[in-house]
Protein backbone atom coordinates (compact mmCIF):
# COMPACT_ATOMS: atom_id res chain seq x y z
CA UNK A 1 0.00 0.00 0.00
CA UNK A 2 1.17 3.60 -0.60
CA UNK A 3 2.74 6.08 1.70
CA UNK A 4 0.32 8.23 2.71
CA UNK A 5 2.23 11.69 2.71
CA UNK A 6 0.17 13.38 -0.06
CA UNK A 7 -3.52 15.06 1.73
CA UNK A 8 -6.18 14.51 -0.39
CA UNK A 9 -7.27 17.91 -0.49
CA UNK A 10 -8.70 18.60 -3.97
CA UNK A 11 -9.51 16.63 -6.76
CA UNK A 12 -10.89 17.56 -10.68
CA UNK A 13 -14.19 15.15 -11.20
CA UNK A 14 -14.75 14.77 -15.30
CA UNK A 15 -19.01 13.61 -15.05
CA UNK A 16 -19.70 13.28 -18.34
CA UNK A 17 -16.29 12.46 -19.45
CA UNK A 18 -15.27 14.68 -23.20
CA UNK A 19 -18.69 15.01 -23.72
CA UNK A 20 -19.76 18.67 -25.17
CA UNK A 21 -22.28 20.19 -26.33
CA UNK A 22 -19.96 22.93 -28.16
CA UNK A 23 -17.20 22.06 -30.51
CA UNK A 24 -14.44 24.47 -30.12
CA UNK A 25 -11.85 24.37 -32.74
CA UNK A 26 -9.08 24.57 -30.36
CA UNK A 27 -10.34 21.86 -27.11
CA UNK A 28 -7.72 19.50 -26.29
CA UNK A 29 -10.47 16.92 -24.52
CA UNK A 30 -13.06 16.29 -27.20
CA UNK A 31 -10.35 13.52 -28.82
CA UNK A 32 -10.00 11.78 -25.46
CA UNK A 33 -13.74 10.25 -26.26
CA UNK A 34 -11.81 7.36 -28.12
CA UNK A 35 -10.36 6.04 -24.98
CA UNK A 36 -13.91 5.36 -24.26
CA UNK A 37 -15.24 4.26 -27.60
CA UNK A 38 -17.40 1.45 -26.38
CA UNK A 39 -20.35 3.83 -25.57
CA UNK A 40 -21.08 7.15 -27.59
CA UNK A 41 -22.35 9.14 -24.43
CA UNK A 42 -20.52 8.98 -21.38
CA UNK A 43 -22.32 9.98 -18.01
CA UNK A 44 -21.07 8.81 -14.42
CA UNK A 45 -23.60 7.00 -12.59
CA UNK A 46 -24.78 7.50 -9.02
CA UNK A 47 -23.01 4.86 -7.11
CA UNK A 48 -19.82 5.73 -9.03
CA UNK A 49 -20.49 9.44 -7.71
CA UNK A 50 -21.33 7.99 -4.32
CA UNK A 51 -18.27 6.10 -4.15
CA UNK A 52 -16.17 8.65 -5.32
CA UNK A 53 -17.74 11.34 -3.12
CA UNK A 54 -17.25 8.69 0.16
CA UNK A 55 -13.81 8.39 -0.64
CA UNK A 56 -12.81 11.78 -0.90
CA UNK A 57 -14.76 13.00 1.99
CA UNK A 58 -13.62 9.84 4.26
CA UNK A 59 -9.96 10.09 2.81
CA UNK A 60 -9.35 13.98 2.64
CA UNK A 61 -7.83 16.47 4.70
CA UNK A 62 -10.09 19.13 6.89
CA UNK A 63 -10.36 21.36 3.53
CA UNK A 64 -11.66 19.38 0.49
CA UNK A 65 -12.51 20.93 -3.21
CA UNK A 66 -13.83 19.27 -5.96
CA UNK A 67 -13.76 20.53 -9.51
CA UNK A 68 -16.25 19.59 -11.66
CA UNK A 69 -15.14 20.04 -15.43
CA UNK A 70 -15.37 18.24 -18.98
CA UNK A 71 -16.33 18.27 -21.49
CA UNK A 72 -19.22 19.80 -20.08
CA UNK A 73 -20.15 18.68 -16.71
CA UNK A 74 -23.84 20.40 -16.48
CA UNK A 75 -24.72 17.56 -18.99
CA UNK A 76 -24.98 16.10 -15.91
CA UNK A 77 -28.21 17.75 -15.05
CA UNK A 78 -29.22 19.52 -11.93
CA UNK A 79 -30.01 16.40 -10.33
CA UNK A 80 -26.42 15.12 -10.53
CA UNK A 81 -24.84 17.98 -8.52
CA UNK A 82 -28.27 18.17 -6.09
CA UNK A 83 -26.50 14.75 -4.97
CA UNK A 84 -23.49 15.09 -5.16
CA UNK A 85 -23.75 18.19 -2.33
CA UNK A 86 -26.04 15.84 -0.83
CA UNK A 87 -23.30 12.74 -0.22
CA UNK A 88 -20.61 15.07 0.76
CA UNK A 89 -22.95 16.56 3.72
CA UNK A 90 -23.84 12.80 4.20
CA UNK A 91 -20.39 11.21 4.32
CA UNK A 92 -18.42 14.81 5.80
CA UNK A 93 -17.25 14.81 9.43
CA UNK A 94 -17.40 17.92 11.67
CA UNK A 95 -15.64 20.34 11.28
CA UNK A 96 -14.61 19.46 7.29
CA UNK A 97 -14.69 22.25 5.01
CA UNK A 98 -15.92 21.91 1.27
CA UNK A 99 -15.54 23.82 -1.69
CA UNK A 100 -16.97 23.30 -4.91
CA UNK A 101 -15.79 25.29 -8.65
CA UNK A 102 -17.45 23.89 -11.64
CA UNK A 103 -15.97 24.67 -15.09
CA UNK A 104 -19.05 25.39 -17.79
CA UNK A 105 -19.05 26.91 -21.00
CA UNK A 106 -22.80 28.15 -19.41
CA UNK A 107 -25.15 27.16 -23.12
CA UNK A 108 -27.26 25.11 -19.80
CA UNK A 109 -26.79 27.89 -17.29
CA UNK A 110 -30.93 28.93 -16.41
CA UNK A 111 -32.12 30.09 -13.49
CA UNK A 112 -32.40 27.51 -11.27
CA UNK A 113 -28.89 26.39 -12.08
CA UNK A 114 -28.02 30.14 -11.03
CA UNK A 115 -29.86 29.51 -7.77
CA UNK A 116 -28.36 26.00 -6.77
CA UNK A 117 -24.93 27.38 -7.60
CA UNK A 118 -25.58 30.53 -5.26
CA UNK A 119 -26.87 28.50 -2.44
CA UNK A 120 -24.57 25.57 -2.74
CA UNK A 121 -21.71 28.21 -2.47
CA UNK A 122 -20.09 27.03 -6.14
CA UNK A 123 -17.00 29.04 -7.72
CA UNK A 124 -18.34 28.92 -11.54
CA UNK A 125 -15.49 29.62 -14.32
CA UNK A 126 -17.22 30.27 -17.05
CA UNK A 127 -15.59 30.08 -20.55
CA UNK A 128 -15.78 33.21 -22.07
CA UNK A 129 -13.41 34.29 -24.36
CA UNK A 130 -14.16 38.09 -25.06
CA UNK A 131 -16.15 40.02 -27.08
CA UNK A 132 -18.47 38.51 -29.39
CA UNK A 133 -16.01 38.65 -32.44
CA UNK A 134 -12.98 37.45 -30.56
CA UNK A 135 -15.26 34.89 -28.44
CA UNK A 136 -16.89 33.87 -31.70
CA UNK A 137 -13.88 32.78 -33.43
CA UNK A 138 -13.30 28.97 -32.65
CA UNK A 139 -15.95 28.58 -29.24
CA UNK A 140 -19.29 27.43 -31.76
CA UNK A 141 -21.75 24.95 -31.76
CA UNK A 142 -21.29 21.89 -34.02
CA UNK A 143 -23.76 23.41 -36.32
CA UNK A 144 -21.40 26.37 -36.50
CA UNK A 145 -23.69 28.73 -34.88
CA UNK A 146 -21.57 31.30 -32.34
CA UNK A 147 -21.98 30.48 -28.96
CA UNK A 148 -21.38 34.52 -27.13
CA UNK A 149 -24.93 35.52 -27.03
CA UNK A 150 -25.57 31.87 -24.96
CA UNK A 151 -22.50 32.25 -22.84
CA UNK A 152 -23.11 36.20 -21.65
CA UNK A 153 -26.65 35.20 -20.93
CA UNK A 154 -25.24 32.75 -18.18
CA UNK A 155 -22.97 35.20 -17.19
CA UNK A 156 -25.46 37.71 -16.63
CA UNK A 157 -28.25 35.35 -14.88
CA UNK A 158 -24.88 33.92 -12.73
CA UNK A 159 -23.91 37.57 -11.55
CA UNK A 160 -27.25 38.75 -10.71
CA UNK A 161 -28.45 34.86 -8.49
CA UNK A 162 -24.98 36.68 -6.44
CA UNK A 163 -22.87 33.37 -8.10
CA UNK A 164 -19.02 33.83 -7.52
CA UNK A 165 -17.79 33.80 -11.34
CA UNK A 166 -14.19 33.60 -12.96
CA UNK A 167 -13.49 34.35 -16.27
CA UNK A 168 -11.29 31.61 -18.25
CA UNK A 169 -10.40 33.36 -21.07
CA UNK A 170 -8.29 30.88 -24.02
CA UNK A 171 -5.65 32.81 -25.76
CA UNK A 172 -5.25 31.53 -28.99
CA UNK A 173 -3.64 33.21 -32.56
CA UNK A 174 -6.51 35.43 -32.34
CA UNK A 175 -7.72 36.25 -29.01
CA UNK A 176 -3.68 37.23 -28.31
CA UNK A 177 -3.86 40.63 -30.27
CA UNK A 178 -6.80 41.77 -28.27
CA UNK A 179 -5.11 41.85 -24.09
CA UNK A 180 -7.07 45.34 -23.65
CA UNK A 181 -10.33 44.72 -25.18
CA UNK A 182 -10.50 41.22 -23.23
CA UNK A 183 -9.54 42.78 -20.09
CA UNK A 184 -12.19 46.05 -19.67
CA UNK A 185 -14.86 43.68 -21.52
CA UNK A 186 -14.93 41.10 -18.40
CA UNK A 187 -14.54 44.41 -16.20
CA UNK A 188 -17.45 46.01 -17.93
CA UNK A 189 -19.31 43.34 -17.29
CA UNK A 190 -18.44 42.32 -13.63
CA UNK A 191 -16.10 40.05 -14.02
CA UNK A 192 -13.66 40.94 -11.83
CA UNK A 193 -11.61 37.29 -11.78
CA UNK A 194 -10.13 36.42 -14.68
CA UNK A 195 -7.74 33.55 -16.09
CA UNK A 196 -5.96 33.15 -19.11
CA UNK A 197 -4.74 29.94 -20.90
CA UNK A 198 -2.45 30.31 -23.38
CA UNK A 199 -3.22 27.59 -26.09
CA UNK A 200 -0.58 25.35 -27.98
CA UNK A 201 -1.86 21.66 -29.23
CA UNK A 202 -0.16 19.47 -32.05
CA UNK A 203 -1.62 19.74 -35.27
CA UNK A 204 -2.98 16.54 -36.39
CA UNK A 205 -2.80 17.59 -40.04
CA UNK A 206 0.46 18.91 -40.37
CA UNK A 207 3.19 16.58 -38.32
CA UNK A 208 6.08 18.20 -36.55
CA UNK A 209 3.68 21.78 -35.81
CA UNK A 210 1.65 23.12 -33.95
CA UNK A 211 -2.13 23.67 -34.53
CA UNK A 212 -3.12 26.89 -36.38
CA UNK A 213 -4.71 27.92 -33.86
CA UNK A 214 -2.14 27.88 -31.17
CA UNK A 215 -0.78 31.43 -30.22
CA UNK A 216 3.23 32.20 -29.99
CA UNK A 217 5.49 32.50 -27.61
CA UNK A 218 6.25 36.25 -28.16
CA UNK A 219 2.73 37.36 -29.03
CA UNK A 220 1.51 35.60 -25.56
CA UNK A 221 4.53 37.08 -23.76
CA UNK A 222 3.28 40.80 -24.96
CA UNK A 223 -0.10 39.27 -23.78
CA UNK A 224 0.55 39.22 -20.49
CA UNK A 225 2.45 42.45 -20.00
CA UNK A 226 -0.63 44.11 -21.48
CA UNK A 227 -2.51 42.38 -18.92
CA UNK A 228 -0.51 42.68 -16.19
CA UNK A 229 -0.30 46.97 -17.02
CA UNK A 230 -3.81 46.72 -17.08
CA UNK A 231 -4.51 45.11 -13.69
CA UNK A 232 -1.54 47.57 -12.31
CA UNK A 233 -3.47 50.30 -13.23
CA UNK A 234 -6.68 48.92 -11.75
CA UNK A 235 -4.92 48.90 -8.10
CA UNK A 236 -6.84 51.16 -4.92
CA UNK A 237 -4.82 51.59 -2.20
CA UNK A 238 -2.32 48.94 -2.71
CA UNK A 239 -4.95 46.64 -3.39
CA UNK A 240 -5.92 45.27 -6.98
CA UNK A 241 -9.23 46.18 -8.12
CA UNK A 242 -9.30 42.89 -10.18
CA UNK A 243 -7.49 39.13 -9.85
CA UNK A 244 -5.81 37.42 -12.61
CA UNK A 245 -5.49 34.33 -11.05
CA UNK A 246 -1.48 33.56 -12.60
CA UNK A 247 -0.60 37.04 -11.51
CA UNK A 248 -2.10 36.09 -7.86
CA UNK A 249 -0.15 32.64 -7.67
CA UNK A 250 3.04 34.13 -8.87
CA UNK A 251 3.17 36.65 -6.07
CA UNK A 252 3.07 33.58 -3.67
CA UNK A 253 6.80 33.06 -5.39
CA UNK A 254 8.08 36.12 -4.65
CA UNK A 255 6.85 36.36 -0.89
CA UNK A 256 8.65 32.77 -0.83
CA UNK A 257 5.23 30.49 -0.64
CA UNK A 258 4.52 27.68 -2.69
CA UNK A 259 1.98 29.03 -5.28
CA UNK A 260 -1.34 28.01 -4.91
CA UNK A 261 -1.51 27.42 -9.09
CA UNK A 262 0.17 23.82 -10.02
CA UNK A 263 1.75 24.85 -12.95
CA UNK A 264 4.08 26.85 -10.60
CA UNK A 265 5.27 24.44 -8.08
CA UNK A 266 8.24 22.52 -8.62
CA UNK A 267 6.75 19.11 -9.15
CA UNK A 268 3.07 18.42 -10.94
CA UNK A 269 0.88 15.53 -9.00
CA UNK A 270 -0.61 17.01 -6.08
CA UNK A 271 -4.46 16.30 -7.55
CA UNK A 272 -5.53 13.41 -9.60
CA UNK A 273 -8.64 13.47 -12.36
CA UNK A 274 -11.61 11.08 -11.74
CA UNK A 275 -13.32 10.39 -15.30
CA UNK A 276 -17.41 9.65 -15.62
CA UNK A 277 -16.35 5.83 -14.90
CA UNK A 278 -14.10 6.19 -12.03
CA UNK A 279 -10.75 5.87 -14.13
CA UNK A 280 -8.41 8.01 -11.99
CA UNK A 281 -5.89 9.95 -13.98
CA UNK A 282 -2.70 11.80 -12.95
CA UNK A 283 -3.32 15.21 -14.31
CA UNK A 284 -6.14 16.33 -16.76
CA UNK A 285 -3.64 17.37 -19.48
CA UNK A 286 -2.79 13.73 -19.49
CA UNK A 287 -5.80 11.84 -19.48
CA UNK A 288 -4.00 9.11 -21.28
CA UNK A 289 -3.44 5.01 -20.71
CA UNK A 290 -0.10 5.45 -19.85
CA UNK A 291 -1.27 7.18 -17.24
CA UNK A 292 -3.69 6.01 -15.68
CA UNK A 293 -3.50 5.20 -11.72
CA UNK A 294 -6.68 2.69 -11.41
CA UNK A 295 -10.10 2.67 -10.93
CA UNK A 296 -12.14 4.27 -8.17
CA UNK A 297 -14.28 0.90 -7.74
CA UNK A 298 -10.33 -1.52 -7.07
CA UNK A 299 -8.33 1.25 -5.28
CA UNK A 300 -9.02 3.99 -2.64
CA UNK A 301 -8.53 7.31 -4.32
CA UNK A 302 -5.57 8.38 -1.67
CA UNK A 303 -3.33 5.65 -2.44
CA UNK A 304 -3.55 6.66 -6.27
CA UNK A 305 -2.65 9.88 -5.29
CA UNK A 306 0.50 8.59 -3.42
CA UNK A 307 1.19 5.83 -5.12
CA UNK A 308 4.84 5.10 -7.06
CA UNK A 309 3.46 5.92 -10.42
CA UNK A 310 1.49 9.15 -9.55
CA UNK A 311 5.05 10.23 -8.06
CA UNK A 312 6.68 9.32 -11.59
CA UNK A 313 4.35 11.96 -13.12
CA UNK A 314 5.21 14.57 -10.91
CA UNK A 315 9.12 13.98 -11.25
CA UNK A 316 8.64 14.82 -14.96
CA UNK A 317 8.83 18.29 -13.81
CA UNK A 318 12.09 18.18 -12.93
CA UNK A 319 13.35 16.76 -15.71
CA UNK A 320 14.17 20.51 -17.29
CA UNK A 321 15.73 21.57 -20.46
CA UNK A 322 19.32 22.42 -20.02
CA UNK A 323 18.79 26.22 -20.27
CA UNK A 324 16.03 26.33 -17.24
CA UNK A 325 19.16 25.40 -14.82
CA UNK A 326 20.60 29.24 -15.56
CA UNK A 327 17.21 31.58 -15.67
CA UNK A 328 17.08 34.16 -13.01
CA UNK A 329 13.25 33.34 -13.40
CA UNK A 330 12.94 29.62 -12.62
CA UNK A 331 12.35 29.89 -8.70
CA UNK A 332 9.25 31.23 -10.37
CA UNK A 333 7.89 29.09 -13.10
CA UNK A 334 10.00 26.08 -12.48
CA UNK A 335 9.75 25.60 -15.94
CA UNK A 336 5.53 26.03 -16.44
CA UNK A 337 2.75 23.12 -17.25
CA UNK A 338 4.72 19.84 -18.46
CA UNK A 339 2.39 19.63 -21.54
CA UNK A 340 3.29 22.47 -22.89
CA UNK A 341 6.96 21.01 -24.17
CA UNK A 342 4.92 19.47 -26.32
CA UNK A 343 2.62 21.38 -28.61
CA UNK A 344 4.97 22.24 -30.86
CA UNK A 345 7.70 19.63 -32.12
CA UNK A 346 9.63 23.23 -32.84
CA UNK A 347 10.36 23.76 -29.21
CA UNK A 348 12.41 20.65 -29.01
CA UNK A 349 11.11 19.43 -25.62
CA UNK A 350 11.50 23.33 -24.55
CA UNK A 351 7.97 24.99 -22.46
CA UNK A 352 6.75 27.08 -25.88
CA UNK A 353 6.29 29.61 -23.39
CA UNK A 354 9.42 30.13 -22.19
CA UNK A 355 10.15 33.23 -24.18
CA UNK A 356 6.53 34.65 -23.08
CA UNK A 357 7.85 34.20 -19.71
CA UNK A 358 11.27 35.47 -19.69
CA UNK A 359 9.31 38.92 -21.51
CA UNK A 360 7.05 39.09 -18.62
CA UNK A 361 9.09 38.50 -15.89
CA UNK A 362 11.48 40.93 -17.32
CA UNK A 363 8.41 43.47 -17.91
CA UNK A 364 6.76 42.66 -13.84
CA UNK A 365 9.52 41.57 -11.68
CA UNK A 366 10.46 45.26 -10.27
CA UNK A 367 6.75 45.69 -9.47
CA UNK A 368 6.26 42.26 -8.39
CA UNK A 369 9.27 42.43 -5.84
CA UNK A 370 8.01 45.80 -4.67
CA UNK A 371 4.71 44.68 -3.83
CA UNK A 372 6.14 41.73 -2.51
CA UNK A 373 8.62 44.18 0.03
CA UNK A 374 5.07 45.96 0.96
CA UNK A 375 3.38 42.64 1.87
CA UNK A 376 5.94 42.18 4.43
CA UNK A 377 6.72 44.91 5.91
CA UNK A 378 2.86 44.54 6.69
CA UNK A 379 3.48 41.29 7.86
CA UNK A 380 5.78 42.02 10.41
CA UNK A 381 4.33 45.12 11.49
CA UNK A 382 0.81 44.04 12.13
CA UNK A 383 -0.57 47.12 10.97
CA UNK A 384 -4.53 46.06 11.66
CA UNK A 385 -5.41 49.48 9.37
CA UNK A 386 -4.33 46.47 6.25
CA UNK A 387 -5.37 43.24 6.71
CA UNK A 388 -4.37 40.29 5.00
CA UNK A 389 -6.95 39.74 2.13
CA UNK A 390 -8.50 36.57 1.14
CA UNK A 391 -6.21 35.63 -1.42
CA UNK A 392 -2.83 36.78 0.42
CA UNK A 393 -0.67 34.11 1.19
CA UNK A 394 -1.67 33.13 5.07
CA UNK A 395 0.43 34.74 7.41
CA UNK A 396 0.55 31.49 9.21
CA UNK A 397 2.91 30.06 6.25
CA UNK A 398 1.46 27.34 5.36
CA UNK A 399 1.14 28.32 1.44
CA UNK A 400 -2.67 28.49 0.99
CA UNK A 401 -4.44 31.20 0.80
CA UNK A 402 -5.85 33.43 3.37
CA UNK A 403 -9.41 32.35 2.76
CA UNK A 404 -8.82 28.71 2.94
CA UNK A 405 -6.85 28.43 5.85
CA UNK A 406 -6.60 30.82 9.15
CA UNK A 407 -9.38 32.64 7.76
CA UNK A 408 -11.78 29.80 8.35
Amino acid sequence: MALENKVLSSILVKPAGPDCNLACEYCFYLKKADLFAQSRSHRMSDPVLREMVSQVMKQGGKQISFGWQGGEPTLMGLGFFKRAVEYQARFGSAGQVVGNGLQTNGVLIDGEWASFLRQAGFLVGLSLDGPAEIHNRYRRFPSGKPSWDRVVRARDLLLSAGVEVNALVVVNDYSVRFPSDIYNDHKRHGLSYMQFIPCVELDPRTPGRAAPFSVSAEAFGRFLCEVFDLWRADFVDGRPGTSVRWFDSLFYTYVGRPAPECTLLQECGIYVVVEHNGDVYACDFFVDPEWRLGNIKDSRIVDMLNSKRQGEFGAIKRNRPPECAECPWLRHCWGGCPKDRAGDPRDRGSNHFCLSYKMFFEHADAEFRRMAQEWKNRQRSGNGSQPVRDEDPCPCGSGRCYADCCKG
